[in-house]
């Protein structure tokens, strides 16, 4: 398994307005192009947080620990429509309540991402895709915070986690 690289991804100035469209490889080949992403924290009623495990074929981090879902925004879709697409996709959640924390732009050395922050609190079944994921788990916050730094997560998981959600 392995992503596609001609993928359709709509390109967006900072605000989120789209500008035109590239492919998943012209995103991810270094050119910074800015595309838009959702991602979703789910919380359970104790306050812990499910995080996914990146499978080792994805191009971006993997192997490590990540956002519940993270996922890119097709061309022609909402942010509100590619975050229920995912949550589906990624986890096989089809009823949750999602508010908007926030957005951001997400830059490394390969990619240029717009991030539409959401969380929610969640307690029912998690099924994460075996197609597209290696599983995940609940983790404390003080696990998090135990393993901040340590390469168990992607950078993007902890900088976004640590500006959201522990900060405050």
């Amino acid at each position: 398994m392995r992503d596609n690289s001609q993928e359709l991804f709509p390109l967006v100035d900072e605000e989120g307005q789209v500008i035109g469209k590239a492919t998943r490889g012209e995103c991810h080949n270094g050119s910074h192009l800015l595309h838009p992403v959702v991602h979703l924290h789910v919380f359970n009623a104790q306050g812990e947080v499910y995080l996914q495990k990146r499978p080792e074929w994805k191009d971006i981090q993997p192997g490590k620990w990540d956002t519940a879902v993270g996922g890119h925004i097709d061309y022609g879709e909402t942010p509100e429509e590619a975050l229920l697409r995912e949550v589906r996709e990624e986890l096989g959640i089809v009823t949750f309540n999602a508010e908007r924390m926030g957005m951001y732009v997400f830059e490394s050395r390969r990619e240029r991402e717009l991030v539409y922050v959401h969380r929610t609190t969640y307690d029912g079944p998690v099924c994460p895709s075996a197609e597209e994921l290696d599983g995940g788990r609940f983790w404390t916050l003080q696990e998090i915070r135990h393993s901040i730094g340590k390469q168990v997560f992607t950078p993007n998981f902890e900088s976004e986690f640590q500006r959201f959600f522990l900060n405050h």
